[in-house]
């Protein structure tokens, strides 16, 4: 079966971290560039992150702007988003799709392939 899986997602408190995971199965993620989003109650959807597919070209929301970490691992297929000092905002529903192409100034539009989403929830 050809999809996107994320997990990862939880509670904390603000400050607190998270690591979220969007692993392929059916089809090697080497080949795309991939992208988070997030998506809260009553807000459109927002680019948060990507990573290139070739270079490893890195693009983050100003509102993420060194807190968040994106990476990936190949071997593994899998991309990864580290979420450090997190705040009661990036609360939402956090989503991997693979998309047209990766800049540090540019993120691209979603193509084949979305995840399902993983409940990120920052509160004291």
């Amino acid at each position: 079966q050809v999809q996107l899986v994320e997990s990862g997602g939880g509670l904390v408190q603000p400050g607190g971290s998270l690591r979220l995971s969007c692993a392929a199965s059916g089809f090697t993620l080497d080949y795309y560039a991939i992208g988070w989003f997030r998506q809260a109650p009553g807000k459109e959807r927002e680019g948060v992150s990507c990573i290139s597919s070739s270079d490893g070209s890195t693009y983050y929301a100003d509102s993420v702007k060194g807190r968040f970490t994106i990476s990936r691992d190949n071997a593994k297929n899998t991309v990864y988003l580290q979420m450090n000092s997190l705040k009661p905002e990036d609360t939402a529903v956090y989503y991997c799709a693979t998309i047209s192409t990766c800049y540090s100034d540019y993120l691209g539009l979603p193509n084949d392939y979305w995840g399902q989403g993983t409940q990120v929830t920052v509160s004291s």
